[in-house]
């Protein structure tokens, strides 16, 4: 299952007016603790209840969440309640509605799992704890930033601190090798495939996230300039920008599953399909996600993983404070443990989540080391030198865009 918040487009035009009206004529907001003093910090959280609004659709994360508040409550008085999430694009409408209400303090939302349009919302409406918070973390010193430049940069959108990383993703492909032992590694080579063998793929209709990941897979494959992607959309030639993606889908979509006429709608419901036998390739942003699916029980042991020719999209994932959170020293402890060697690690292990790690393990204690090197990745996890290359994710307007346009295209059918 695939570890980043799926979420709909955020229209910033609906906010646009009120927050940046707001932003210009904020009062003086309650002082916000310094993670530099970080013994100052744990003794503000002790007794605060961290509410960390976070995606509640797979239920091996709500564990792992569940997992690190049981451990932070025993450690240090922090208790964490998961306000299960369907869209996070609803969490950010919250925080925009207490901002024009005035609500400078005391706000509902603590701590928010989020990346790409979500974020770059906020950051542009100024909602979000002061920069650099982040960078500050006693555990940020162990985040790889040389190696894994994602965790500085979401959706082509610096980060400043303003968000903490704890997860990196990337789109693989799963196919059951009982029913197809030689899955197609292109886009045209999955569109000849099904020509021949109808109805036996499909993807979540957007704007899901791992729907809308695979509209960016396919426009990052066949635009004409990918350097466009870099950059916010431009309106004068987007039309001609995604020409090539929508004729693509449009001769792929009469032979997909049920036509084309109907979509999954979230990326469980796709491995189900896989898990049935009804289609025979499906797709995760996590790449021990098959592995996982495996040790539960939710897929057979004969699904194997594989990636595209040419590279596949990838990101991090992340957490962010609201600039009126109620426990901002809960969240700032809660997102450091999220970083730490022991969270991380079993967060990897595809028997817990299989969510890769956003860590250098050459920087970590010889015994925090070895917590990942005793890891088994699974079965069905490709090792990380055979994951290809990683195409970065677009400019955060993009995503907005292809779901207006997908939507206005096809779900009106």
């Amino acid at each position: 299952m695939h570890h980043r918040p799926p979420h709909r487009p955020f229209l910033r035009t609906l906010f646009a007016a009120a927050t940046l009206a707001l932003v210009a004529t904020a009062p003086a907001r309650a002082q916000t603790p310094d993670p530099a003093n970080w013994e100052a910090v744990l003794d503000a959280a002790r007794g605060q209840t961290v509410y960390f609004h976070a995606w509640g659709g797979e239920p091996r994360i709500n564990a792992f969440i569940s997992w690190a508040g049981e451990t932070l409550k025993e450690r240090h008085g922090v208790s964490v309640e998961q306000v299960k999430v369907s869209d996070t694009a609803n969490v950010v409408s919250r925080i925009v509605a207490e901002k024009a209400a005035g609500k400078e303090t005391g706000g509902a939302v603590d701590l928010v799992w989020i990346n790409g349009e979500n974020f770059a919302s906020l950051k542009t409406a100024g909602l979000l704890m002061s920069p650099g918070w982040a960078t500050k973390l006693p555990n940020w010193p162990l985040v790889d930033v040389e190696n894994k430049p994602a965790v500085l940069t979401d959706f082509t959108e610096p980060t400043e601190g303003l968000e903490s990383p704890w997860g990196m993703a990337k789109l693989v492909f799963m196919h059951d090798t009982a029913m197809l032992a030689d899955p197609p590694t292109t886009l045209d080579a999955l569109s000849a495939y099904l020509a021949e063998n109808p109805g036996r793929f499909t993807y979540p209709q957007p704007p899901n996230f791992h729907g809308s990941t695979f509209l960016k897979q396919v426009l990052a494959t066949t635009i004409a300039d990918p350097d466009k992607l870099t950059r916010p959309v431009d309106p004068a030639t987007l039309e001609a920008d995604v020409a090539p993606l929508f004729a693509y889908l449009d001769a792929l979509h009469p032979n997909m599953w049920r036509q084309g006429r109907a979509f999954p709608q979230n990326q469980p419901a796709m491995r189900q399909l896989l898990a049935d036998g009804e289609v025979d390739i499906a797709f995760t942003f996590n790449p021990s996600g098959a592995s996982a699916a495996i040790a539960s029980g939710e897929l057979p042991d004969t699904v194997r993983t594989f990636v595209l020719d040419g590279g596949t999209i990838g990101n991090a994932h992340f957490v962010a404070i609201p600039f009126n959170a109620s426990a901002k020293a809960g969240a700032l402890v809660l997102a450091n443990f999220l970083i730490s060697p022991e969270a991380q690690a079993r967060k990897q292990d595809p028997d817990i989540w299989g969510d890769p790690t956003v860590l250098a393990l050459d920087r970590l204690k010889s015994d925090d080391r070895a917590r990942f090197e005793a890891l088994d990745l699974g079965i069905a996890t490709l090792p990380p030198e055979n994951l290809g290359p990683v195409i970065d994710e677009p400019h955060a307007s993009w995503m907005t865009e292809l779901e207006r346009a997908w939507t206005k295209r096809y779900a009106a059918q």
